[in-house]
């Protein structure tokens, strides 16, 4: 019992070091901090809400000091705030290749709000569909997207939509089912059963930020979006001037959900991977 004891506090004390180590080397790059943020994110505040990040979460400050200091880095230079009720972006423990890092990965809200800054993009939104709600949908030369939410009782969530739409009048949409975004979770998203994972705590907002960012791919986006995008769900040991150009280090492991349902025919409501080209916006 005593050794147990002993290599309880031994590891305490190891992550309380750490921690220490890792407030120390956030303070010294406040310089870096400020000059990556945007005007309405102060580096006092970008700072405060990071240190917090560490006081709440041991598993993260057990995290490598480079992963660490790479994951805040890339959401100061996005201008997202991390690990807040926002649910902008999120600094997450994983164990890569045998050692814990943090991943750094972009939430709903923070995908919407760099949807919005492209300058592209005029409406974009993702809602859960009930199976008391009023839904159809339907893709191909004539697409047609209709949604009307019941007031009261609206049953269990059956489904989930993205939509945007341009500046310029064109637009596209996405339907998954549930059981679509169970799958997907378990296949790209190794840390989603972690107790840090928004996964766990927000499954809405991953929801639709899962099926928003699928129909994103479709979206006409500056370079500068386009870019964001590819630094979500990724671990960078390295700080530079531009994260998105440095090389995601995470580990990707295939995961294959357990069970396979048989495969059907094609029906309407079943997700295609291809979606058609933008076009036209008729509204009503």
């Amino acid at each position: 019992m005593a050794n147990v004891k002993t290599g309880i506090v031994k590891k305490e004390n190891a992550v309380a070091k750490q921690d220490t180590g890792l407030k120390v080397l956030l303070t010294k790059m406040q310089g870096q901090i400020a000059k990556a943020l945007p005007t309405v994110l102060t580096p006092e505040r970008f700072t405060r809400m990071v240190m917090t990040v560490l006081s709440t979460n041991p598993d993260l400050r057990a995290c490598t000091p480079e992963s660490f200091l790479g994951a805040v880095m890339q959401a100061a230079q996005l201008g997202l705030e991390p690990n807040t009720p926002l649910g902008q972006a999120y600094l997450i423990p994983y164990n890569n290749k045998g050692k814990m890092e943090a991943t750094f990965q972009i939430g709903y809200q923070g995908l919407i709000d760099l949807g919005y800054r492209s300058g592209e993009i005029s409406v974009i939104d993702a809602q859960a569909v009930h199976e008391n709600d009023f839904f159809e949908f339907e893709y191909g030369l004539e697409p047609k997207l209709k949604f009307k939410p019941s007031l009261v009782n609206r049953g269990e969530v059956i489904a989930y939509y993205a939509m945007f739409k341009t500046k310029s009048g064109g637009y596209n949409f996405l339907v998954m089912s549930k059981e679509d975004i169970d799958k997907h979770k378990v296949q790209f998203s190794q840390s989603y059963s972690s107790r840090y994972s928004p996964w766990t705590h927000n499954y809405d907002a991953m929801a639709k930020k899962t099926v928003l960012k699928q129909v994103l791919k479709y979206a006409p986006k500056k370079s500068e979006f386009a870019r964001a995008l590819t630094t979500d769900e990724t671990i960078k040991t390295n700080i530079g001037e531009d994260m998105a150009d440095l090389p995601d280090e995470k580990e990707i492991i295939n995961v294959t959900p357990k069970e396979e349902p048989p495969k059907a025919e094609a029906k309407q409501e079943d997700v295609y991977d291809e979606l058609p080209p933008e076009i036209p916006f008729d509204a009503d």
